[in-house]
């Protein structure tokens, strides 16, 4: 199951530009992320609860849909959508029989989601979803999308003509139940996990179809401990704002939490969401008093990722 994890004390406001990326779309930010999950209200009060997010809009059948119920969150520039099917027989409902709570839709705001389709289809990207344009009072969006790693896809919203809160089809979600925020800002990274050999594959992928550039690699001697290793290469758009390391199992005495995550989510998958906070001892005392646990992680973990990151060059 993908988590809300690894947070980031970053400032946004110093991004820095990417000229080796081709930046053909280009991308101007994440616009949302959907999780497929068992139960989306439950789900909904847990992220409010335990890391601050605010109610923003719903979709179900008091607004007109009948397969699945939706409830958006909201912090700083964060929206995240929580669905769950209606129907046993239903897309939603088949992916979390196979994946449990995960990550389906990684939503990505562009100019033009006609133009990012047609690009990316010309470039080698399969297809999930041929532009569709919706409309409501507030005006139109139009989405497209293709797919990525394992049943991840990624949605291309052009939302320049829309007035609206999200989408056409919700409504405003008011609660009488909306905790203090945590300090969250914005996604910082979102890390997809792939099998043996598929790293530099979806690398490509990433390179060729979307025009990203490869920021920093690592190997199995840069990411290790005593029983586990992994591979990464950290893709990134050319403005900064997008940015997905892609992970895969090395050898090591055990399973690396790469391969065990592929394991029980039983495919490659969006494993974690990072996010950034300006004060992250706020945000970490904060979330400790409403039960979020955090994994320890010693001193000598900070010391090899600086020289790992070569942070002071």
């Amino acid at each position: 199951m993908a988590t809300l994890t690894n947070i980031q004390n970053y400032n946004y406001g110093l991004e820095k530009v990417f000229p080796e990326a081709d930046d053909f779309l280009p991308l101007l930010g994440t616009d949302y992320v959907e999780l497929y999950v068992g139960n989306a209200k439950q789900s909904a009060h847990f992220y409010k609860t335990a890391f601050g997010f605010q109610s923003m809009a719903y979709a179900g059948l008091e607004t007109g849909v009948r397969d699945r119920t939706s409830y958006v969150l909201s912090q700083g520039k964060i929206r995240l959508v929580l669905t769950t099917p209606l129907s046993s027989h239903s897309p939603v409902a088949e992916h979390i029989k196979r994946h449990g709570d995960g990550v389906k839709v990684i939503a990505l705001w562009v100019d033009d989601a006609r133009q990012a389709y047609q690009e990316t289809i010309n470039r080698g990207a399969t297809s999930y979803m041929e532009p569709v344009v919706e409309r409501d009072e507030f005006g139109e969006v139009v989405r497209s999308g293709i797919h990525t790693y394992g049943d991840t896809v990624h949605i291309f919203v052009e939302r320049k003509n829309y007035n609206g809160l999200f989408l056409p089809g919700y409504q405003p979600w008011f609660s009488a139940y909306n905790p203090k925020e945590t300090g969250l800002k914005y996604i910082d990274h979102m890390v997809g996990n792939v099998n043996w050999g598929q790293m530099n594959t979806w690398a490509q992928f990433y390179r060729e179809v979307m025009g990203f550039a490869n920021l920093i690699s690592f190997d199995d001697k840069d990411i290790s401990t005593q029983y586990s290793a992994l591979m990464s290469k950290v893709m990134t758009n050319g403005n900064g704002r997008i940015k997905f390391p892609i992970n895969e199992p090395a050898e090591g005495v055990k399973k690396s939490q790469i391969e065990e995550f592929i394991d029980f989510y039983e495919g490659a998958g969006c494993q974690h969401i990072a996010v950034a906070t300006d004060d992250i001892v706020f945000t970490v005392s904060e979330m400790r008093k409403r039960g979020v646990e955090f994994l320890y992680v010693p001193g000598s973990y900070y010391d090899s990722v600086w020289g790992a990151c070569r942070c002071d060059r």
